[in-house]
């Protein structure tokens, strides 16, 4: 036998005469009515999945582009929500989730070693692009978080203008957070708070499972919360769809000003013609808003000092800063209860003087990114309130491009609409004419 072969088939057997060894050696501890467990690798969606997941995407924007802008079809936006629903939601479990992506972004972009998969990265510009054209027609069937909530909404009320306002805040500060926790590698706080992941998934954690109950009660009577008041990636669009050239609008030489749009929109979003105003309400406005204006960078600077000041404290939900300070209270004698994080890492040999450093590098990194953190939140508050000090004077019914998701409601409530689609002959039948 030539010596190369020799040494191929003692390379083959050594580790299996040493395996084989070991185990004789070594035996398995035999317990009573205990399993010994065995690692199991998940296996990752095949490309061919997530061409069909990317694919499936496009042709649902596209769609739900159509039906809303060009059919104007409440009835088959239903029908793409249903299964966009069924698809997206119970079938891929909201794990193929463009409002999820946005932490991977940024991550990326914090993290040069982390790569973002390309089905991921088209799942998170495929619904911008839309939106920078054709408005949130995503929102409107194709996202299962708003599919969600656009079924549960059967008994909608109205949220009062300022509550309104106030709560729309919250999504640009979640998102401001969300990209925080992604970028440091604390967490992904988009994907841990999904409200609708237990229905998705068929199950959950007591505190998931409660949030997501929660969050489907209120959605009966409140349209759309999370996407209101909650949804980061609902932010983005908004802002891209205050500048679509193709939006849903509500024609000015058809509207016959019945009200009954501005009715059935559960959103808030259609606001009425304006009311003309006097010389001194006008005086008193542009005050507001030079006020406004000077105000807007000691309110940027002020919340940017705040955003470093709470760093610290945000700080401590990254792991190697918690593991640090349990490891410092174990150390200290200040508690004796140990954490499987803290065995672990006195398993591993490492010195205290390398994971301290390591956690105050991750709070220095923390302080200087919520500066930016908290200048965010300052720069959306002062970009609020000048929105709300500057009077827009409107002649007619508007829908709020920002606002509005498309979904349609305002089409089987508009008499113009249903003489269009040949429901009714003549608006008369829904709009009485006032007795002379």
């Amino acid at each position: 036998m030539k010596p190369c072969v020799r040494m191929l088939i003692a390379g083959l057997l050594v580790p299996l005469s040493t395996t084989t060894a070991a185990a004789e050696l070594i035996p398995t501890p035999s317990f009573s009515d205990h399993a010994i467990p065995t690692a199991e690798v998940p296996h990752a969606d095949p490309s061919s999945w997530q061409a069909l997941d990317v694919g499936l995407l496009t042709i649902a924007l596209v769609l739900a582009t159509y039906l809303a802008l060009v059919r104007r079809s409440r009835r088959g936006m239903l029908v793409l929500t249903v299964a966009c629903l069924v698809w997206f939601g119970f079938v891929r479990h909201g794990c193929v989730c463009s409002i999820g992506s946005l932490q991977n972004v940024a991550l990326a972009c914090a993290q040069s070693a982390y790569a973002v998969p390309w089905s991921v990265l088209a799942f998170f510009a495929l619904p911008l692009i839309f939106t920078l054209f054709f408005g949130r027609t995503f929102c409107a069937s194709v996202c299962p978080l708003g599919a969600m909530q656009e079924l549960l909404a059967v008994r909608p009320h109205p949220v009062p203008r300022w509550l309104d306002q106030s709560l729309g805040l919250v999504p640009f500060f979640y998102l401001g957070a969300a990209m925080v926790f992604a970028a440091t590698g604390t967490a992904f706080i988009i994907c841990r708070y999904d409200p609708f992941v237990a229905f998705f998934r068929l199950g959950g954690n007591a505190n998931i499972l409660v949030f997501s109950a929660c969050v489907a009660i209120v959605a009966v009577f409140v349209g759309r919360p999370y996407c209101r008041y909650l949804c980061p990636y609902g932010a983005v669009l908004g802002l891209l769809s205050r500048v679509a050239r193709w939006h849903l609008r509500i024609v000015p030489g058809e509207c016959i000003t019945c009200r009954l749009c501005e009715e059935a929109c559960p959103y808030g979003a259609i606001h009425p013609p304006t009311v003309p105003q006097t010389p001194q309400q006008r005086a008193r406005g542009k005050k507001a808003l030079l006020g406004t204006l000077a105000a807007a960078p000691l309110i940027v600077a002020v919340l940017a000092w705040l955003g470093t000041w709470w760093a610290v404290p945000l700080s401590r939900f990254h792991p190697t800063v918690r593991l640090a300070q349990q490891v410092q209270q174990e150390e200290a004698g200040e508690t004796i209860q140990t954490t499987y994080a803290s065995d672990a890492f006195r398993n591993t040999g490492q010195g205290l003087a390398r994971l301290y450093d390591e956690a105050i590098a991750q709070q220095q990194r923390f302080v200087r990114i919520g500066g930016w953190l908290g200048a965010w939140m300052g720069l959306v508050l002062a970009v609020k309130l000048i929105h709300l000090a500057v009077r827009r004077r409107r002649t007619d019914y508007h829908p709020e491009q920002a606002g509005c998701v498309s979904c349609g409601r305002c089409f089987t409530s508009c008499p113009v609409e249903l003489v269009r689609l040949g429901l009714i002959r003549d608006v008369s039948e829904m709009v009485k004419e006032p007795a002379a």
